[in-house]
């Protein structure tokens, strides 16, 4: 196959995955005619259709699907034999994406990081924020982050912060006046700012626990955003009563700006872990990055 036959290819399986022309020319670096161009020109050598294509969607016809599969992982496995070759440099060198939530990105990730990427001039990361619960594989992450809990046994786990206690905060210009609330009952009276994940639309319940016993919360208020900052900055602008990792809010309840309210009703989560699948161990890269990372408790 020519040069530009394997530039097709890839460009269709970057359609197939992202199930977008928009997404997948993002993550390409091409205008979307260039790679509707391209994924074209693929369709006509092999005389088949593709994807099929709506004004909303994209996706693999059943030919679509079977080339994905065949040839995805090919591609997959020529990326990591280069990859593997830096380990014959004498630094580390290459591009680490990585997906992660806010939190996890500003209080532990970049922290960590910032410390030792100037070691590495060759190194680059990437670092996307997601709610999403991505699939790295699918993706093409090399690097995951979640909390402890939320990862797949199939993949390696290392450790990168404590236990993670949950939070409930409001200003005390909103609780000024208001019955603070003494059950996760009362939460349904009280204005509540509310996290969009972006998994079917959905809102995030508040998990509470008190002793062995579990709740799952939906509240309900003015405000709803998909970004845990936002919240804070709502929450102390006193909008409403939010549901947040303790380490963020904990410097505002120090100073006074925030209160805890049903405080014996906080969970803790296993600590934040990276993840990432058992062919990518042998990065010298990843490794730089995961020694950065690890906890020692």
């Amino acid at each position: 196959m020519a040069q530009e036959g394997y530039s097709d290819l890839l460009a269709f399986i970057a359609v197939a995955r992202q199930r977008s022309f928009t997404r997948a020319a993002a993550q390409l670096g091409l205008s979307q005619s260039a790679l509707s161009h391209r994924v074209r020109g693929l369709e006509e050598r092999l005389g088949l259709r593709l994807l099929t294509r709506t004004t909303r969607s994209v996706s693999p016809t059943d030919a679509g699907e079977r080339l994905l599969q065949k040839v995805a992982p090919k591609f997959e496995e020529i990326e990591e034999d280069l990859a593997n070759l830096e380990e014959f440099r004498d630094t580390p060198a290459g591009k680490v994406r990585i997906t992660a939530t806010d939190h996890a990105a500003r209080n532990v990730l970049w922290p960590k990081l910032s410390k030792v990427l100037h070691e590495y001039p060759d190194l680059e990361v990437e670092i996307t924020i997601d709610y999403g619960l991505a699939d790295i594989v699918a993706e093409r992450y090399d690097m995951g982050v979640r909390l402890g809990g939320q990862v797949a046994k199939d993949m390696i786990a290392v450790r990168i912060a404590p236990d993670l206690r949950m939070a409930i905060v409001g200003a005390p210009e909103y609780l000024d006046g208001k019955p603070p609330p003494r059950t996760p009952e009362d939460l349904t009276s009280h204005n509540c700012i509310n996290l969009r994940l972006p998994t079917k639309g959905g809102l995030m319940a508040w998990k509470l626990r008190q002793g062995d016993r579990e709740l799952s919360v939906r509240v309900s208020g003015q405000l709803t955003f998909n970004n845990s900052y936002q919240m804070l900055d709502a929450a102390l602008e006193g909008y409403g009563l939010a549901y947040l990792p303790d380490d963020v809010v904990g410097p505002y309840v120090t100073e006074g700006r925030l209160q805890y309210v049903l405080e014996d009703w906080f969970p803790t989560h296993p600590g934040l872990h990276v993840f990432y699948p058992h062919r990518k161990q042998s990065s010298p890269a990843l490794a730089v990055l995961v020694d950065a990372l690890r906890y020692d408790a």
